[in-house]
């Protein structure tokens, strides 16, 4: 086992293939926050403000379901923790996430995917649904980021 964990939830797959990506680098285990109930493409038309995710963006108290059991964080020392950026901010099941595990003690780093909005203030925004983790400078990457930006990243964040 890894002493760092790559969690991430990917709505079209672009959060994946980065969180392989960096997984690898880091020679970390993985593990997708994975919805209970999934979202469609509909779901996910951030043009319809009656679209689930619109809907769930809109409302600070949503906490979407996950599916599965919450990993065992206890040997984990650093989480990576990805996801795309929706409206400025983290999709709600990031908060489930963090809301359902122990991160006290935790140093944990976000990773974005978006293809035009800044990292601007997401992990501001998240710092307190995990008070008690060190959260190190987190990082939005292109769809395609280079090998470069990706190790430069990893051995910043990593111990």
């Amino acid at each position: 086992m890894s002493s760092v964990l790559v969690a991430y939830f990917s709505a079209s797959g672009v959060t994946r293939a980065l969180a392989e990506r960096l997984a690898g680098l880091a020679g970390a285990d993985s593990y997708e926050i994975v919805p209970a109930k999934p979202y469609s493409p509909q779901d996910l038309d951030w043009t319809d403000k009656l679209s689930r995710s619109s809907q769930e963006n809109d409302d600070a108290s949503a906490r979407p379901a996950m599916a599965g059991a919450m990993p065992d964080l206890t040997g984990y020392g650093t989480v990576l923790l990805g996801f795309p950026i929706w409206w400025y901010k983290a999709p709600r099941i990031i908060q489930t996430f963090l809301e359902a595990g122990d991160f006290a003690g935790k140093r944990i780093a976000v990773f974005c995917t978006s293809g035009s909005s800044p990292l601007g203030k997401v992990q501001e925004l998240l710092e307190p649904e995990a008070p008690q983790a060190q959260w190190l400078p987190g990082m939005r990457f292109e769809p395609r980021p280079a090998q470069a930006e990706l190790e430069a990243w990893v051995k910043s964040v990593c111990p």
